[in-house]
């Protein structure tokens, strides 16, 4: 049994490796989705969603790891990485989650072309993987100013998410027949700014797991 202050130590930093591998498929599976609807390829739709099991299933073997190690005896220090972790897994299959419902979008509107070249959407897909990143970086190197900067970038992602909204309620004020496809790349775009509120949560959770303090940084 383990009971040592230095095991425990050495599983938690395994368990960052594995949300760090975690998030790396999560930001694959953006990029896929995002593409996927861009191009209206319904093959990398369907890899998305598989991705989307691949990585609950992933999901579901660090969390039993992280309450294993909770039954151990831990210093308050490695509880709260712990149960940082734990909530940083759960924010993790939350933006996989919403990716199958953007690639869910990409499946059912294959059969006609977009009233519009994509171009925002794939921006916001962009900031959101330079998020993940910074979000994953700052949990591995325990920077707290790296976690706050990342997630005021979430401020990048709304307005871009008010514009693309704006434009598609005049495309359909303006042409009935397009209100159907701007309202699903509208579903779709609110999909990705929702994936910056889980982005800004992972932010939150570097921060909590660091100092303690439980930040409010979706400001």
């Amino acid at each position: 049994m383990v009971d040592k202050q230095t095991d425990v130590d050495n599983i938690i930093r395994d368990i960052i490796q594995d949300i760090k591998e975690m998030g790396q498929r999560t930001r694959l599976s953006i990029d896929r989705t995002v593409t996927s609807l861009k191009e209206q390829e319904t093959g990398l739709a369907d890899k998305v969603i598989e991705m989307n099991r691949e990585i609950d299933e992933f999901g579901d073997v660090v969390e039993d790891k992280c309450t294993r190690t909770m039954t151990i005896k831990v210093s308050p220090a490695q509880l709260r990485m712990l149960k940082g972790s734990l909530k940083m897994i759960i924010d993790l299959k939350s933006i996989s989650s919403l990716a199958v419902e953007v690639a869910f979008i990409t499946k059912a509107t294959v059969s006609s072309p977009h009233i519009k070249p994509l171009v925002d959407i794939p921006r916001m897909s962009d900031i959101l993987q330079e998020m993940l990143d910074g979000s994953l970086e700052a949990l591995d190197k325990q920077d707290v100013e790296l976690a706050k900067s990342t997630a005021a970038r979430d401020e990048e992602v709304d307005a871009l998410f008010d514009q693309v909204r704006r434009e598609l309620i005049t495309y359909m004020i303006e042409d009935p027949k397009k209100i159907a496809n701007a309202s699903h790349l509208t579903f779709a775009s609110r999909y990705l700014e929702r994936m910056g509120d889980h982005i800004n949560n992972l932010c939150e959770r570097v921060v909590y797991m660091v100092t303690g303090e439980k930040p409010d940084l979706n400001k």
